[in-house]
């Protein structure tokens, strides 16, 4: 039998999955099981467009629901602390710089569920962290990306 995938994610990204799923399930559920219920009252669901569109957010929302009771059920909550305080990890806040002469660009590396590079978090599956992981300040690190090679330099870890 094939090893279950875990899901690594820091503490505060199980956190936010769990009051995700509560919200889902105790007030999302009920207001799409509702607008079926009135959509239902409107007759023909042959050409009832408002039923089709619950159906569809009903859909979605369940399938939502289950991806995230799996997430969690076979979550892997990563302790930043348990490594060295110079070493990237999940969880951990890094700073590097594009060599030779780049601007220093920091990112927190997360799970994937967490990931939102916008906020500058970014999923330990992606190939600046997968590249990155493991490695310590100082060290200059080549990132395969789909311009070509990247060459970068750690300048700081941090637990964020």
């Amino acid at each position: 039998m094939a090893e279950q995938k875990t899901y690594p994610m820091t503490a505060d990204g199980k956190v936010k999955l769990e009051k995700e799923l509560d919200d889902l399930k105790m007030n999302k559920r009920p207001e799409v099981i509702n607008r079926i219920q009135i959509a239902r009252s409107f007759g023909d669901l042959s050409e009832n467009s408002e039923y089709e569109s619950a159906k569809d957010e009903q859909s979605m929302l369940e399938s939502r629901i289950s991806t995230i009771e799996h997430m969690l059920q076979y979550a892997d909550v990563v302790d930043s602390n348990n490594t060295d305080k110079d070493e990237v990890s999940v969880g951990k806040k890094v700073t590097f710089k594009e060599l030779p002469d780049e601007e220093p660009e920091a990112y927190t590396i997360v799970g994937a569920a967490e990931a939102d590079p916008m906020a500058g978090k970014i999923s330990n599956d992606s190939p600046i962290a997968q590249a990155l992981l493991g490695h310590k300040v100082n060290e200059e690190v080549t990132i395969a990306i789909p311009a070509g090679d990247m060459k970068v330099k750690i300048l700081s870890v941090e637990t964020a």
